[in-house]
């Protein structure tokens, strides 16, 4: 594997704008990986971690200004969108500091030697590990929320794992940027900056998930690369859990009642939702099921004036401009399918945001007209037209997982008429709304961000508290001496830790 020059590219331009690194040879990817496993026991204190956390968050808050200027230049998302990820990406560390000091999420049971039960049960006494070095995909649209210094990195740190992130090639200097600030603040409180390691380049992301010393790996991306690598994890000697963020249609369904009570907010939240950040959200509404007839009408003459007057848009590069482009030519060359507002070509470096219109019946047969049911990432989205619910039903039978699905309601269907509906979306997704727009994933303990294959690889969450899971592995101890125990285990509970005993 030649090393090559890492460049950072003005997707405004598509122009080179300077060099950052080289590709990482086979030879210092085993380098990255071994250094972080050799310190992955630096992280063992709870308190220094915790602390490591929030000296994390508060280094990137105090370097808002070159971090989004850095993001900015890469991704032409703009100051507000990447000011408000940063302050969400400081949020999750500082979020699973709060975890890791609460201590939850070692998940203790303690069990005591009963001789009177059938069958006797010995001294039992569980928790959790750390896996040990964990790999990050950084994603190409959240340079800092899922990338260097996103929730799969801050969730692997905070469960006592070092990480090495094989950084996205739309971002290279930003990558570069947080992870040196992630290492500041290791520095800062006596931990080994080796922690945290970084390599550039699309051999290295495969040579890192097959390295033996990697024990699992948090990717997000396209169903190709991320299949890809969940192979590769299964493939290896030891195979290794690969928690993947591939791809999601996110269906939305509209009954006749809520179109009709308020078709004009629907269509204009709607079309607000479907072109955020150019429609590079990965839960981004691309289906929605719209009723036939006049109060869908009525949604759709309101989306059209939405997307009608949004304005052309650069997407993060000119590869992901190209596909968009082609993807939405494809799909509007299908028979019954209308372009109400024409997405594509938005002039030179930008997009178009744009919708489809096709007969929901289409899409519940074979053929050509199931190219609608899968993702296309860009700012627009397929709006069907159903008769009955029997069509709705027809269409969501043919959808795969997906990270969320949304109902919209009417007032008087809240009391419990469209149970039936919530009931068909939820084996669909691992997030269902009502009345709201999917575009959003607050960092909450309650929060689910995953999904059934392919939106995602396993059914953790990389979103919320819970996150942490992923990077850790249950081990009981059987009739062991308490001298010989963590003190997390032992009878007297040293260290205050929430934990369950004799059942």
């Amino acid at each position: 594997m030649a090393a090559a020059p890492v460049w950072s590219v003005d997707p405004r331009t598509g122009n080179p704008r300077e060099q950052v690194a080289v590709e990482a040879t086979a030879e210092e990817v085993d380098r990255v990986v071994r250094a972080a496993h050799a310190v992955r026991d630096a992280l063992a204190d709870r308190t220094v971690r915790a602390a490591f956390l929030r000296t994390a968050a508060d280094l990137l808050a105090g370097a808002q200004e070159s971090v989004v200027a850095t993001a900015d230049a890469e991704t032409a998302l703009g100051a507000p969108r990447l000011t408000g990820e940063l302050a969400r990406t400081a949020a999750q560390l500082r979020a699973f500091a709060e975890v890791v000091e609460e201590g939850a999420f070692l998940d203790i049971h303690i069990d005591h030697e009963d001789a009177g039960r059938t069958p006797p049960w010995p001294d039992l006494r569980r928790w959790k590990i750390p896996l040990g070095v964990v790999a990050v995909y950084a994603a190409s649209n959240f340079p800092l929320a899922f990338s260097v210094p996103g929730g799969d990195t801050a969730s692997a740190l905070a469960a006592g794992c070092p990480v090495v992130v094989k950084s996205h090639p739309d971002h290279p200097a930003t990558s570069e940027l947080t992870a040196s600030l992630l290492r500041r603040a290791a520095a800062t409180h006596g931990l080994p900056e080796e922690i945290v390691g970084l390599v550039h380049g699309f051999e290295a992301g495969v040579e890192l998930v097959r390295h033996p010393l990697i024990s699992a790996a948090g990717f997000t991306g396209s169903i190709r690369g991320g299949r890809a690598l969940f192979d590769a994890a299964a493939a290896r000697p030891a195979p290794i859990p690969f928690h993947g963020e591939l791809g999601s249609l996110n269906p939305v369904v509209i009954t006749e009642a809520a179109a009709a009570e308020r078709g004009e907010q629907i269509g204009a939240g709607l079309g607000g939702s479907m072109t955020m950040s150019a429609g590079q959200f990965c839960t981004k509404p691309g289906l929605v099921l719209v009723p036939a007839g006049e109060s869908g009408d009525g949604l759709v003459k309101t989306l059209t004036a939405t997307v009608g007057d949004t304005a052309p848009a650069v997407m993060l590069d000119h590869r992901m401009r190209d596909a968009f482009i082609a993807g939405v030519r494809e799909r509007a060359a299908l028979p019954e399918v209308e372009a109400p507002v024409t997405p594509g070509d938005g002039g030179e470096h930008a997009v178009a945001s744009g919708f489809l219109t096709v007969p929901a019946a289409r899409l519940a047969e074979d053929g050509p007209h199931q190219a609608l049911l899968e993702e296309c990432f860009g700012p627009v989205t397929v709006v069907a037209r159903y008769a009955s619910e029997d069509e709705i039903a027809g269409v969501l039978g043919r959808l795969p997982g997906n990270l969320t699905a949304t109902l919209h309601i009417s007032g008087e269907e809240e009391a419990g008429g469209a149970a039936g509906l919530l009931a068909s979306l939820t084996p669909l997704a691992g997030r269902v709304l009502v009345n709201g727009w999917p575009t959003g994933v607050a960092v909450a303990p309650a929060q689910h961000h995953g999904g059934p294959y392919p939106s995602t690889t396993s059914t953790s969450t990389s979103v919320g508290a819970t996150a942490i899971e992923r990077w850790l592995r249950p081990v009981t101890y059987q009739s062991t001496p308490e001298g010989l125990l963590p003190p997390e285990l032992h009878d007297d509970n040293p260290l205050g830790l929430p934990r369950r005993v004799n059942g």
